[in-house]
């Protein structure tokens, strides 16, 4: 995946680069990282990248011509190194936009390239938005400081599923929001922790029993923690009497 990046800070990127999962897939060239500073391609002395905003207000925007030339920069950058025959996205990272959820990570991560600008201050003109934006995603309904940590996110998600990134590639399809669901309990060494065992059924070798005790607790903490997600989600008839067996379970547990 060819990734070019519009921030004024890409020191930053430096968590995505040079660490974890997403640092390794830098180095095996799985995923390429180039920065177009907006401070580089402005004119004059003092290197100018924030303007007022007409009309008055709190803030600054990011200026408007260093803005267009790191875009129109990053977008032949990439071009240049992508084989396929298609238009590059450019992604503006704002809480303006649709929140990112792992069907749209899944989406994203199968595309060649693509232009993410992170924008600072109030933000940028309407007119680039108008302009030059193909999409806008946001991590949620807050703000942050800048566009660099959404864009980060964003990757560190979508090196996940890039071929070869993980050591397990079933490891990304059984993540949480995969499958619809959350992730079921994890249990590793010591078998005992003060009292409390691993369940028994994960120590039996049986794999179908492993299987549905699995389902049955993802479908429990999604139900306890993320109800919203089963709302309109229709579950198969396994999945419904693993769910009322949770819930008996459940309700059996507490009212002791």
């Amino acid at each position: 995946m060819q990734l070019g990046i519009v921030t004024l800070f890409p020191e930053m990127f430096a968590a995505v680069t040079d660490y974890g999962i997403s640092g390794r897939a830098v180095r095996a060239g799985l995923m390429n990282l180039e920065f177009f500073n907006p401070r580089d391609f402005t004119t004059d002395k003092h290197r100018t990248v924030d303007d007022k905003p007409f009309g008055g207000g709190p803030g600054m925007l990011m200026k408007t011509e260093p803005l267009m030339a790191s875009i129109a920069a990053a977008r032949q950058a990439v071009r240049q190194k992508d084989s396929a025959s298609h238009k590059t996205r450019v992604i503006y990272l704002s809480p303006q936009g649709r929140t990112l959820k792992q069907d749209s990570i899944i989406e994203l991560a199968q595309l060649q390239s693509m232009v993410l600008l992170c924008g600072r201050y109030q933000g940028i003109d309407n007119r680039l938005v108008e302009s030059e934006i193909d999409e806008e995603w946001s991590l949620g309904d807050f703000v942050i400081s800048g566009g660099e940590l959404a864009a980060m996110t964003l990757i560190d998600a979508m090196t996940r599923f890039q071929p070869g990134a993980l050591g397990d590639e079933d490891s990304a399809l059984e993540d949480s929001f995969t499958n619809g669901l959350l992730h079921s309990p994890e249990y590793t060494r010591p078998q005992s922790i003060d009292g409390q065992d691993v369940p028994k059924v994960l120590l039996s070798g049986d794999h179908e029993a492993i299987r549905k005790w699995r389902l049955k607790q993802s479908l429990g903490a999604t139900w306890l923690k993320r109800p919203d997600l089963l709302k309109d989600r229709e579950l198969e008839q396994e999945q419904i009497e693993l769910l009322e067996q949770f819930k008996q379970e459940y309700a059996h547990y507490h009212a002791l």
